[in-house]
């Protein structure tokens, strides 16, 4: 008997990738193992709400956090670094399962080292995406570089591959999607999402 396609004994139609990018962009990120992430300006799109007793409110996007559920699920380790600290920031990075977090590096390239050993890689495993110019540091040694379109100019400069999506608004997905190819997994957790969650929403 001859196998059927992922979800073809329910009548499901096979997904086929509808996301592309350019030859060089995967190359560069093909052997990515972990990434780092800002915060403010990546995750979120750089607001900060400030109540009147002093508390921060902060909103993320979804799409950037099954988009990082599923790099975690599929060998690259997603990070963050963050130059500030709140019970927000942490309670999102929690929610999502990430494993390792610096918050409040004033010192974003002694953070990025700290993590890199931890983790046993260097910089040529690593990709990192940035909104500013604490960013440089990182985006200046990772392997690939990434920026959401509304970074500002210096650090779109610098990346490999600016997103057509701003920060908070899917920019992070943009760049798991685009990880995901290089590695060879998107269209298998594309077709796995025909019969499961894989781990949940994001």
């Amino acid at each position: 008997m001859m196998a059927q396609p992922i979800g073809a004994a329910e009548g499901a139609r096979a997904a086929v990738p509808a996301v592309s990018f350019a030859p060089e962009l995967l190359h560069r990120a093909r052997g990515v193992r972990a990434v780092i992430f800002d915060v403010d300006g990546v995750l979120t799109d750089g607001r900060i709400y400030i109540g009147a007793d002093g508390e921060q409110f902060k909103a993320f996007n979804t799409l950037d956090g099954h988009g990082l559920k599923l790099l975690a699920h599929h060998g690259i380790e997603p990070l963050v670094i963050t130059g500030r600290d709140s019970l927000a920031v942490r309670r999102r990075v929690a929610d999502l399962g990430i494993r390792h977090a610096i918050y409040g590096a004033a010192d974003k390239l002694g953070a990025a080292r700290q993590l890199l050993q931890a983790l046993q890689l260097d910089w040529p495993a690593l990709a990192a995406m940035g909104d500013d110019w604490p960013d440089l540091p990182l985006l200046a040694r990772a392997a690939f570089a990434c920026a959401p379109v509304n970074a500002h100019a210096q650090v779109k400069a610098i990346a490999h591959h600016v997103t057509t999506t701003t920060g908070g608004h899917g920019a992070a997905r943009e760049l798991c999607d685009l990880l995901l190819c290089a590695s060879g997994a998107y269209e298998r957790a594309l077709q796995e999402h025909l019969t499961t969650l894989d781990g949940g929403a994001g």
